[in-house]
């Protein structure tokens, strides 16, 4: 396992010397659990995201939350206000299957997409379907269907099950 000091050290070196322009960090969570006090972790995130940005590199941050589904989801700290962007990724349930929302929650300099859409992740692409105007609470992961009623099952369903 890497300190987080070593870590900072190393992608430090990568930008540096190697010209790095794109660092990515999956998941912010191991990071915060081997710093073992409380203040620091944030102070430390914030240093080396503070000097990727002076050095022009983009850097993608995840960051898991606690929990499968629902409203009380958790963050292990708060870093949004050191992020240009923010997109939202959660899973919720519909019509019997988990599926995947996506959306921008925060964008530093000017207007963004305000939609809550659905994301399919495929072996060779990636589909952001239609703003999911038919449901409310996705984004808790528990949403409720507010469009039009349809029935479970269609009338060609019910009369093959006879």
């Amino acid at each position: 396992m890497t300190s987080p000091g070593e870590f900072s050290h190393t992608v430090r070196r990568f930008v540096d010397a190697d010209g790095v322009r794109l660092v990515g960090i999956d998941t912010l969570n191991g990071y915060l659990s081997a710093i073992p006090t409380t203040d620091a972790p944030v102070t430390r995130m914030h240093e080396l995201l503070s000097y990727l940005n002076e050095a022009g590199v983009v850097t993608l941050v995840a960051l898991a939350q606690y929990g499968m589904l629902g409203p009380s989801m958790t963050v292990p700290v708060d870093l949004s206000y050191l992020a240009d962007s923010i997109v939202l990724l959660r899973f919720f349930e519909a019509e019997g299957e988990v599926r995947k929302a996506i959306s921008v929650v925060k964008k530093r300099t000017g207007i963004h997409e305000r939609s809550i859409r659905e994301l399919k992740l495929g072996p060779d692409r990636i589909q952001v379907g239609e703003p999911l105007k038919q449901f409310q609470g996705v984004l808790t992961g528990v949403p409720q269907y507010i469009g039009p009623s349809k029935p479970l099952l269609s009338d060609d369903q019910t009369r093959k099950q006879r």
